[in-house]
């Protein structure tokens, strides 16, 4: 794939970082702490990438408006409450974005959390500087929607022909397949590998750090 791409747009949780089984923590949480019965686990991952105000009407249909709001603000509180750090990332993923960097390419974020979410974790983990753009579910539509990745290509003037998403989840696949441009799966997050292939990536990796290689060719 050398030389194939000028953008590499990434997912954040589960595919950068090390953090599904925090997020289906925090899901149960805020449904036990409302009153439901408490999700399954694989249940809370089928929804993670979405905003999370759809994610939790998607996990709890019958609740209103109210108890989406309450929903919400009890996942956010559990969420915000562990302090992330560069440790949270997956093995190689920081040496791995220093290095697409230096090569020439520019990166970037696609990402269901709330801007106040991931501006903590790029502050935590010290990678902000490394992407020339980030997008978050409540400044544009959520995923599966293309625009996220419309604007990111629009920001950072790459055709959908040399645009690349990577993710963990059946959203940034579905995502990436209705903006027209390829991507590339890793199956250590929400979903594995036989539901993610179901997508069409160019290929599925176990472990994000695999893909330097993988764009070098």
């Amino acid at each position: 794939m050398k030389n194939r791409f000028d953008l590499i747009i990434f997912d954040w949780d589960g595919t950068l970082i090390d953090s599904i089984d925090w997020i289906v923590h925090c899901l149960q949480t805020a449904g036990e702490q409302c009153g439901y019965d408490i999700p399954e686990a694989q249940a809370a991952k089928d929804v993670i990438g979405l905003s999370i105000t759809n994610a939790c009407a998607t996990l709890f249909p019958d609740a209103d408006q109210a108890t989406l709001t309450k929903l919400t603000a009890c996942y956010q509180q559990t969420y915000l409450s562990r302090q992330l750090s560069r440790n949270d990332l997956f093995p190689g993923v920081y040496d791995m974005l220093v290095e697409l960097k230096q090569d020439g390419y520019q990166l970037a974020v696609a990402t269901g959390k709330t801007r106040t979410g991931l501006q903590e974790a790029l502050t935590a983990t010290g990678t902000e500087e490394l992407f020339s753009i980030t997008r978050c579910s409540d400044e544009t539509a959520s995923k599966p929607d293309p625009l996220m990745l419309h604007q990111i290509m629009q920001h950072t003037q790459a055709a959908n022909e040399r645009s690349l998403m990577v993710g963990d989840s059946t959203h940034d696949l579905q995502m990436a397949m209705n903006a027209q441009i390829s991507s590339i799966a890793v199956s250590c997050g929400a979903h594995p590998q036989h539901i993610l292939q179901q997508y069409s990536p160019l290929i599925c990796l176990q472990q994000p750090a695999e893909l330097l290689n993988i764009i070098r060719g």
